[in-house]
């Protein structure tokens, strides 16, 4: 992916100060709301009294987006990263991530429907001992058939696949620590997963109400088609997740269970043969017994081989499958 230079760019040693807080907005064709959520979101940060940046990803707008950016980051706080063309939010939120320099991540819209006023109090949730703090648009402001009863059955499905129970996985406006960040990428539409991965590795999460304010200027860039593509990046992540390093599980337990089907229908097969006196040729069955059998041993196979490219994938680059919090008395030893 390549980016262009931000227009106001950072020092060798701004670019090395570390803060404690990394504000991250991806915005695309937002040109009416870029002045007015700087307006509203720096006071908050001034009165946080901890160091911090704000990073917008120009996620390719054709409108007078880049301009705007570059006026607002006059302030030096403020950091632009833009894209050449437009690749989507996650990736623009991979990009903020990777460029981060914060303890903390706040990721947020850039459309003035998050209220950087919740800010102060997802910081303190963190303080409290939490890792990562989701928002909850419990009064969201939106139109009920094409956007928030999809979202509704979507948080339903997404909570039951992944066990982590949550009522708005579409909120952008969540807190991070950083260290719940590392390890992984984005793709598709995953962004909205990141809780489900950190809670997965251990992370401690909660969720709380946030505000949630009307469009103002613009108009939204998502429709209902974004539903089959959540859906469809959930299983990903449920497989990469928890599949990554024993792939034969998943392929094995479908081989077993076609195979146990041939195995049902060869019984009723025979059972119709000998006791009704129906020959094999009048039923479905010996069909379904042949391609159950081929398809059960062709997953096993599969699960194999998937199982080969782990190995290959981690051995190959010196990776490990495992992460480490801390460790007491190894500092002479690198841990990896």
């Amino acid at each position: 992916m390549l980016l262009v230079p931000t227009m106001t760019p950072l020092s060798s040693a701004d670019a090395a100060q570390p803060v404690h807080l990394s504000v991250l907005i991806p915005v695309y064709n937002e040109a009416e709301n870029i002045q007015p959520l700087c307006d509203a979101l720096l006071p908050v940060l001034d009165g946080l009294g901890r160091s911090s940046e704000v990073i917008f990803i120009n996620d390719g707008s054709r409108d007078g987006t880049e301009q705007a950016l570059a006026a607002a980051a006059a302030d030096r706080r403020i950091r632009v990263i833009t894209f050449r063309r437009n690749v989507g939010q996650t990736a623009a939120m991979m990009a903020g991530i990777d460029h981060a320099r914060g303890e903390v991540i706040v990721p947020m819209d850039g459309d003035l429907q998050n209220d950087p006023a919740d800010i102060p109090a997802m910081l303190d949730k963190l303080d409290e001992g939490y890792d990562v703090v989701s928002g909850w648009r419990r009064d969201r402001q939106d139109r009920f058939v094409s956007r928030i009863l999809p979202s509704l059955l979507a948080n339903k499905l997404i909570s039951w696949i992944s066990g982590v129970p949550l009522n708005d996985y579409g909120c952008t406006l969540k807190a991070y620590r950083r260290e719940m960040l590392q390890g992984f990428r984005l793709y598709g539409e995953m962004h909205r997963f990141v809780p489900i991965y950190a809670r997965w590795q251990g992370a401690k999460l909660t969720e709380m109400p946030v505000r949630h304010h009307p469009r103002r200027f613009g108009t939204s860039k998502y429709g209902l088609e974004r539903v089959v593509k959540v859906v469809l990046d959930l299983v990903v992540v449920k497989f990469l997740t928890q599949y990554e390093t024993k792939p034969i599980y998943i392929f094995g337990f479908a081989g077993v269970g076609f195979m146990g089907l041939a195995f049902l229908a060869g019984l009723w097969a025979l059972y119709l043969k000998f006791v009704e006196d129906v020959s094999f040729i009048q039923t479905p069955l010996p069909l379904l017994v042949t391609l159950g059998a081929i398809t059960g041993v062709m997953c096993i196979l599969m699960g194999l081989l998937a199982e080969l490219l782990v190995r290959i994938y981690f051995e190959s680059q010196g990776k490990s499958h495992y992460t480490i919090k801390s460790t007491i008395n190894f500092e002479d030893e690198k841990t990896q």
